[in-house]
């Protein structure tokens, strides 16, 4: 068993900046990942652009360059990597946290590979790891993914595309341009209104033109091996179908936050407690830190406007052991 004044859960780019803070100020810490660096933005779309620019996707002010305003995927993978392996952060990759107890003054964080225990916990752990399920018959069928990677696999393939999001129509968009038959199935009335300003016109004018065929205020009813049952507010319709990407958004671990102690809103908001002046959750000793603190409106904290958590634990943590 390890003694660490502070575990870090969650190796996204909010957990560095937790790391790199610490380490600035001497605090022993370890970061815990379940995956590789930044896993998270390594399982986002090969060719996904971020909203934000490259200076507010900075973390401890160290220079983001890249080759457009606003970064792509594969840069903020160079950018967060460069950042781990540059300052040598005492990080585990590839190591899952099964369990947090408090066992007097002390947390007990058991992994699949180690025990550990602790003074304080920061979790970071984003929402990106459990879709939005649709809940209709056949979504459990392999045809059916809540995730998006490359456009090539679906050339020539008939897809439908659940969401009006940025992902949604990012993937529509990409899908249509290497040669697949896109239909998008959208619940309101229009394009989410917070799709990327960019590419909100991209997307209208293809729908315009007939290129990519919109279906709006419908919802999925059933989905087929061969087909896909469409009710509309005229109609239910069937249509042909080799693929279905469900990219209705994402949600963070709300059972691991309930199991280690957070009090969580009573509402379908699922807000965790805290106190926004320290970070420090309800439970004495644990912060939470970036997406996480908005429950289910992932849309409040984004990497720009939560890298102050970093600071204001880190500061909290040294004033109380000091």
């Amino acid at each position: 068993m390890t003694h660490i004044d502070l575990i870090i859960i969650g190796g996204g780019p909010i957990g560095i900046a937790c790391g790199l803070e610490a380490q600035k100020n001497g605090v022993d810490y370890l970061i815990i990942e379940k995956g590789p660096i930044v896993n998270s933005l390594f399982n986002y779309p090969v060719n996904m652009q971020f909203f934000s620019s490259s200076e507010k996707l900075e973390i401890d002010n160290i220079p983001f360059i890249s080759n457009e305003a606003k970064p792509k995927r594969n840069e903020a993978l160079e950018y967060y990597r460069r950042i781990v392996t540059s300052n040598d952060l005492n990080i585990h990759l590839f190591e899952q946290v099964s369990s947090v107890q408090k066992e007097g003054d002390l947390f007990s964080i058991e992994t699949e590979k180690d025990t550990y225990t602790a003074n304080h916990i920061i979790v970071a752990t984003g929402f990106y790891d459990i879709p939005n399920t649709i809940d209709v018959p056949g979504e459990e069928l392999s045809k059916v993914s809540h995730y998006y990677k490359d456009p090539h696999f679906f050339a020539k393939q008939k897809i439908a595309v659940v969401g009006a999001s940025n992902s949604a129509v990012d993937a529509a968009l990409e899908c249509y341009r290497k040669g697949a038959d896109v239909t998008m199935i959208v619940r309101s009335a229009e394009i989410g209104k917070r799709v990327k300003y960019w590419v909100r016109p991209d997307i209208e004018n293809r729908i315009a033109e007939g290129s990519i065929k919109a279906y709006y205020d419908a919802t999925v009813k059933e989905i087929h091996p061969d087909k896909l049952t469409i009710k509309t507010p005229k109609e239910e319709i069937s249509i042909e179908n080799d693929y279905v990407l469900a990219l209705t958004g994402y949600k963070p671990n709300f059972d691991f936050l309930e199991r280690i102690g957070i009090q969580l809103s009573n509402d379908e908001k699922k807000y965790p407690k805290y106190d926004d002046k320290t970070m420090e959750s309800n439970v004495e000793g644990i912060y939470l830190a970036g997406v996480i603190c908005g429950g289910m409106d992932t849309h409040i904290w984004f990497i720009e406007n939560s890298r102050i958590h970093a600071k204001t634990i880190i500061k909290d943590i040294i004033s109380k052991t000091t």
